[in-house]
């Protein structure tokens, strides 16, 4: 890969962190907490539809911020320590982790219904995603400057 083509992987890879923090804060700050008004008899269907939709809005983003992350490894701005690259990556696999084994479990059990204490454990572990992906797009701001500064000393 030329230099243009590095680049041009480090602004996607923060574009798709950078999405995925704006759409994490708005999940844990207004989408989960309404959770709790959409009321008992209509609560498996939404559950259901948020399910589906959010897939179609999440996964395409995550996966191209997974994927930009792995090639950050093999295609390193110059100027970029490997350590931060790998931490980096380590958040993304925090992200999926909590993804995998907690948030998509809660989901599975509020499909059978809306339930206070999984919904209120739902909020509350989506702390984790919401923290991991904010700490991503800082650390991924300053790759992006530092591969800028670089370039333009």
């Amino acid at each position: 890969m030329n230099d243009l083509q590095i680049r041009f992987l480090l602004l996607t890879h923060l574009a798709s962190t950078s999405y995925m923090t704006g759409l994490i804060w708005f999940v844990q700050c207004v989408h989960y907490p309404l959770f709790a008004s959409v009321g008992e008899e209509g609560f498996r269907n939404y559950e259901e539809r948020h399910r589906v939709l959010t897939t179609w809005v999440v996964a395409p983003a995550m996966f191209l911020e997974g994927a930009t992350a792995v090639l950050l490894i093999w295609f390193r701005p110059a100027g970029l320590p490997t350590w931060l690259i790998l931490t980096g990556l380590a958040l993304v696999v925090v992200n999926w982790l909590s993804t995998a084994l907690i948030q998509v479990p809660e989901h599975k059990r509020l499909a059978g219904g809306y339930n206070r204490t999984v919904h209120e454990r739902l909020v509350l572990t989506n702390w984790i995603r919401t923290a991991g992906w904010s700490l991503r797009t800082m650390l991924v701001l300053w790759m992006s400057w530092t591969v800028m500064s670089e370039a333009n000393p």
